[in-house]
């Protein structure tokens, strides 16, 4: 099954400032290969079921890894079964009815 999420990846305990652990996660999306696209407050990911979240569950590991004790993840996620869509497509599609 395709999926498509909104990742956000939060450490607790490991001071004010995250973005060396939100870098780090970023690697393991990087290096997955799915196609997806970081914004302010996470990324979205899109790809089958259970290599998306596989990523998902190696971001946590890496960051645990990194010394944070806790993590608090946020997961919007997405499935059609009516026809194929990507992260694209459904950007186009808002972006389309705006310029009319």
């Amino acid at each position: 099954m395709h999926v498509i999420i909104d990742l956000c990846v939060v450490p607790l305990g490991v001071g004010v400032s995250v973005s060396s652990q939100v870098a780090a996660c970023q690697r393991v999306i990087q290096d997955s290969g799915l196609e997806h696209h970081m914004h302010a407050y996470g990324t979205n990911i899109e790809g089958p079921w259970e290599e998306v979240m596989a990523v998902v569950k190696r971001c946590h590991e890496v960051v645990h890894e990194m010394g944070a004790p806790r993590i608090t993840t946020t997961i919007k996620l997405g499935t059609r079964t009516d026809r194929d869509q990507t992260m694209g497509d459904k950007v186009a599609s808002v972006e389309s009815k705006l310029s009319d």
